[in-house]
């Protein structure tokens, strides 16, 4: 079980038909959120009017805060189908704000889903569904036991697999969307592993001309996501 907050996200979930087990609002969010609170009531969840010092301590709640049953993941066979498929493979990150941001803009940009590995990864909770602003109930979220063997597992499939690092020549706007593609984003401190960039067909960076290192993850997920969703209008 999981407890989000905030309206959207907790708009999101009803909407999506996620499993809810409790409620908790405020005095003025159930007088104020009737279509909400009409929802609940209709799907037999219990409503739990809560003092809002209670619901402060979860951060910002605009209100409302759900019990909701643990987000679904996918395995790898589930989301593969045969047609030309897009997905971000991320190795290694542990911030959820930035899984949560990730998602709210593959949601936006309908691309087919996010890689991740079940272990040395960020656990799906509050902080990525709050981040996400709903997004989560859309954006399939596969879990895979090793990234490095389902790598080789796309490559099978058809896939070209392209790494991202700041340090090399190629621009990502070299990306070809013409075959299905896997984009690897590093975790946030030391980037891909050695191992799994040296299963990459392609190693692409974002050119940068300021005084900083290099993006945050999120950023250079969302910028890579839209280069390629960019690719797939103007085909």
């Amino acid at each position: 079980m999981v407890k989000i907050y905030g309206r959207n996200v907790c708009y999101e979930a009803i909407k999506a038909n996620h499993k809810v087990y409790k409620a908790y609002v405020t005095n003025k969010f159930y007088d104020k959120e009737k279509f909400i609170i009409n929802k609940l009531t209709e799907n037999n969840v219990k409503i739990d009017v809560a003092d809002k010092n209670v619901l402060d301590k979860l951060g910002l709640h605009q209100g409302i805060a759900l019990d909701v049953e643990d987000y679904k993941t996918y395995s790898l066979e589930e989301v593969i189908n045969g047609d030309k498929q897009y997905f971000l493979i991320l190795d290694g990150i542990v911030d959820p704000h930035n899984l949560g941001a990730i998602m709210r803009t593959m949601d936006a940009s309908g691309l087919d889903g996010i890689i991740i590995p079940k272990n040395r990864s960020v656990s799906i909770n509050e902080t990525v569904a709050k981040v996400s602003c709903g997004a989560i109930e859309y954006v399939k979220l596969i879990e895979v036991n090793n990234i490095n063997r389902c790598i080789d597992e796309l490559k099978k499939k058809g896939f070209w697999i392209y790494g991202t690092d700041m340090n090399d020549k190629q621009d990502y706007t070299s990306i070809d969307t013409s075959t299905s593609l896997a984009v690897v984003i590093g975790n946030e401190g030391e980037g891909i592993s050695r191992l799994v960039k040296e299963k990459c067909d392609y190693i692409i960076s974002i050119p940068m001309v300021g005084h900083v290192e290099s993006l945050n993850a999120s950023v250079s997920a969302g910028i890579i996501i839209y280069e390629i969703f960019r690719k797939k209008l103007n085909k």
